[in-house]
């Protein structure tokens, strides 16, 4: 976050939004690992069907990255338009910039929780080291990265 201080300080309620970033990155990421780590142990999957699992994970990812994604940019414009909270002129690009990094991160998060997996079986360790804490630290970690990324895309010039 540190690498961000800058848009931190011109946006400072990009901040409000950092636990529904990355509970939403990590949570996906940990169901993710959950049900491929149980699929694996049962026989159910097989190294062979990682790219099976990826379409899936990509399609899953997307449809709740999403889905979360209308929700967080509804709840902006909801808050603002009854006074609840005044997110400033640009309010709709904050919308924005929360959908699209629900999206992003909730994808990143499925994906990572899918893969890591089945990265960890083919290098002979056991997958059930990729359990949810680890997933989501690491989609914690680089999921803050996305979101600012993001803020920096779509905010530089309005709130940045």
């Amino acid at each position: 976050m540190t690498y961000f201080e800058y848009e931190l300080e011109k946006a400072l309620m990009l901040a409000l939004f950092i636990p529904l970033i990355i509970s939403s990155g990590g949570n996906s990421g940990s169901q993710a690992a959950s049900i491929i780590i149980r699929s694996l142990a049962l026989g159910e999957l097989k190294l062979k069907n990682w790219w099976y699992v990826m379409r899936k994970e990509l399609f899953t990812g997307l449809l709740l990255g999403s889905i979360l994604g209308i929700v967080g940019f509804f709840r902006i414009l909801t808050w603002q338009k009854a006074g609840f909270y005044d997110y400033g002129s640009y309010w709709i690009w904050l919308g924005i910039t929360i959908a699209f990094s629900l999206i992003f991160v909730v994808l990143w998060g499925t994906l990572a929780g899918s893969m890591i997996p089945f990265v960890l079986k083919k290098f002979r360790l056991d997958p059930a080291t990729a359990s949810a804490p680890f997933v989501a630290t690491l989609v914690d970690v680089t999921g803050l990265m996305i979101y600012f990324s993001i803020a920096v895309l779509f905010l530089t010039g309005k709130m940045l």
